[in-house]
């Protein structure tokens, strides 16, 4: 398992990408000129992650040239990572080292994912269900964003227990399983939304706005302490409300089984 969980999100990487540049492709030579730009508008939060990467890289004693930074600019900085593990991997890289490499690009693909990969899941699955529902390429590309999105959160959530003393990792069955209750958790709450959308037009910003103040009250009364300076807790907390009207993440250490309790409470 070693080598196998970047290979796999290098491959649902490019896939993902290679389905969102045919959605371009499609929107442009039909025609249609607003799903077009809407689906160009959503790469532009991608970058974040990419400038995080690259101050990781700088952090790391790495200082980026051109090469490097025409990688990201191009929003290929995480797959340049993702080939540096496998590459250390290969090599007989020291377990230590290769580790630190997985955990920043799990890290930097999840923030990817939710910043990039979901707004172009919900246009895709909009355009699926209201607008053209026998769209063969908005289809496959929503199928897509939706399969990278639930694995960016299943190779977090491996990258974790690997941290913990004395977790190896876990058995293929395992992250097969954890991949399908992904995959079906956020499909059912992305078809409730689009469907809620297509019904009810602007309410359902009211409904997730609901949702999402609720969910970030609740963050800040846990006290979560990854983030010092108050401003920044504040904004984090906000951040992870909006990730929780899809899904639950757990940001804190120690059992969770009653915050998870509370959340599908809550959610459902």
């Amino acid at each position: 398992m070693r080598g196998a969980v970047p290979r796999l999100s290098l491959t649902l990487l490019a896939a993902e990408s290679g389905a969102r540049l045919c959605a371009i492709i499609h929107y442009l030579v039909r025609g249609q000129l607003g799903w077009f730009g809407l689906t160009i508008a959503c790469l532009v939060p991608g970058y974040a992650a990419q400038l995080l990467s690259i101050l990781w890289f700088r952090a790391d004693g790495h200082a980026p040239g051109c090469w490097l930074l025409a990688l990201h600019l191009l929003q290929l900085g995480l797959w340049k990572r993702y080939r540096d593990v496998l590459r250390a991997a290969e090599t007989g890289g020291g377990a230590g080292a290769v580790r630190a490499q997985l955990g920043d690009v799990c890290v930097l693909r999840l923030l990817e994912a939710l910043l990039q990969t979901l707004p172009h899941l919900l246009l895709q699955a909009y355009v699926v269900v209201a607008v053209d529902p026998a769209g063969f390429i908005p289809g496959v590309s929503a199928g897509l964003s939706l399969l990278s999105l639930a694995w960016a959160l299943v190779s977090y959530s491996h990258f974790t227990c690997l941290l913990r003393p004395g977790h190896l990792s876990p058995p293929a069955a395992v992250i097969l399983c954890l991949l399908l209750w992904r995959t079906g958790m956020l499909g059912t709450r992305v078809l409730a939304l689009v469907l809620f959308a297509r019904l009810y037009t602007f309410w359902v910003f009211a409904v997730a706005g609901a949702h999402w103040l609720l969910m970030s009250f609740w963050l800040g009364a846990q006290q979560t302490d990854i983030v010092a300076q108050p401003c920044r807790w504040r904004l984090f907390n906000c951040l992870l409300g909006a990730v929780y009207i899809f899904c639950y993440i757990n940001v804190r250490p120690g059992p969770s089984k009653t915050r998870v309790a509370v959340f599908y409470a809550v959610s459902t």
